[in-house]
């Protein structure tokens, strides 16, 4: 008895420290040139998360700093109509490597455990114009599709899915823009 309760303690806890590597993970664009990246986006689409199950309408605004970090600003709409606001700091996971950034937003859990606050935020496809975007985690828990205007036409969203499907994205349970949690 004594072990399989250790057995069944070492597979928790192999389990809980198992990560998700880069090769593990989705494609990348490569390099992104935060210049042009930079201002207003929209969200179009995401997957179901905690941390937006009120929101209706997101936006997000980044603003390149002086130490090419990136300001982030996220607001979001939601269902009683009234807005919310997170700001925040991106910054590569790797230096030189502007595809994969790390972000962590300013709260109070944020201040208290500064290691365990930043969350991926992986460009996994860009389009020429920087016009359209599609943004995830290498786990595949999170996914986004975002846009510079509010709105997007079907052969622009039937791209972005399919962009998201090959990257090994589930895409039946996206929220689109308007849509309550």
């Amino acid at each position: 008895m004594r072990l399989f309760i250790a057995l069944c303690c070492t597979l928790l806890i192999v389990g809980c420290a198992r990560s998700v590597s880069d090769a593990d993970g989705p494609e990348t664009v490569g390099q992104v040139d935060l210049q042009r990246y930079q201002g207003t986006w929209y969200e179009i689409a995401r997957l179901p998360m905690f941390f937006q199950r009120n929101c209706v309408r997101s936006e997000a605004e980044y603003r390149l700093q002086d130490d090419s970090s990136v300001a982030v600003t996220n607001r979001c709409e939601t269902k009683e109509g009234e807005w919310q606001e997170a700001t925040g700091r991106a910054v590569p996971q790797q230096a030189r490597q502007t595809d994969k950034l790390w972000v962590r937003f300013d709260n109070w859990f944020s201040k208290l455990f500064p290691g365990l606050t930043k969350g991926h935020y992986w460009i996994l496809y860009l389009d020429e114009g920087y016009e359209v975007a599609l943004v995830g985690s290498p786990d595949r828990d999170y996914l986004w599709l975002l846009a510079r205007e509010k709105e997007i036409d079907k052969t622009t969203r039937d791209q972005l899915l399919e962009q998201a499907r090959k990257r090994g994205f589930d895409v039946s349970e996206l929220i689109w823009r308007g849509e309550p949690s």
